[in-house]
């Protein structure tokens, strides 16, 4: 049984992320869950076009099956390391970050960080 963590941001280019997570399901025992982690002073549904995107992705995680969890923490790799442990979570999808060239320090990290619990799948 796997148990997939497909990490998103409130942009309509996550469907990529989810779809890929939904393949990497193999059976009807695995499960999928979304999950959105913004800053502690990020007004997330400040105004409608937030509320959108909230209704696109819980739409999107219910067409997929799959759990929607939205966090806000100032530390948003603990917060995902943490998921990952407190859920035995084996493997986690992100989307490549917008660093420089060759050099993808958030994804890095979250790859150390749970090193010990999960496969990191990195989208171009």
């Amino acid at each position: 049984m796997s148990r997939i963590m497909v990490c998103v941001t409130k942009q309509k280019t996550c469907q990529r992320l989810i779809d890929y997570g939904k393949s990497l399901m193999t059976s009807d025992d695995d499960t999928m869950h979304i999950i959105h982690v913004s800053g502690i002073d990020y007004n997330f549904l400040g105004d409608s076009e937030d509320g959108r995107a909230l209704d696109y992705l819980y739409e999107k995680a219910r067409e997929a099956g799959a759990d929607l969890l939205v966090l806000k923490s100032d530390d948003v790799l603990e917060t995902l390391a943490d998921i990952v442990k407190d859920n035995k979570i084996d493997k986690v999808v992100v989307g490549a970050s917008r660093e420089e060239k060759g050099f993808d320090g958030f994804n890095d990290n979250l790859r150390n960080a749970i090193k010990d619990n999960a496969s990191l799948y990195v989208l171009e």
